[in-house]
């Protein structure tokens, strides 16, 4: 089965960092666009983070920009977001994202066809 699962949540100081890490099995991560989406209560699922199977193209949220980032490792089949200068607004529960396509940047919700269980991030001091 084809599964991707997170892990690396957990309660931070504003200003401080997190890394978030999503293993797939099932499937080779290399050949996927891949994607970190946010939804926080009351709100839509938004796309933080994404980037093309080749690595050629992202896409961040303006108010991520700079402070997030997103990555893989092929060799692990493991894709991460580094996220540093957290915010409170950060806060939310975080989902990693894959869909096959060619090296096509995604970043709708709609668009992508595996997704991680979540994780519960919360910036607050």
């Amino acid at each position: 089965q084809k599964q991707l699962v997170e892990s690396g949540g957990g309660l931070v100081q504003p200003g401080g960092s997190l890394r978030l890490s999503c293993v797939a099995s099932g499937f080779t991560l290399e050949y996927y666009a891949i994607g970190w989406f946010r939804q926080a209560p009351g709100k839509e699922r938004e796309a933080v983070a994404c980037i093309s199977s080749s690595d050629d193209s992202t896409y961040y949220k303006d108010s991520v920009e700079g402070r997030f980032t997103i990555s893989r490792d092929n060799a692990k089949n493991t894709m991460y977001l580094q996220m540093n200068s957290l915010k409170p607004e950060d806060t939310a529960v975080y989902y990693c994202a894959a869909v096959l396509v060619g090296d096509t940047l995604v970043a709708r919700p709609g668009e992508y066809e595996y997704w991680g269980q979540g994780t519960q991030v919360t910036v607050s001091s």
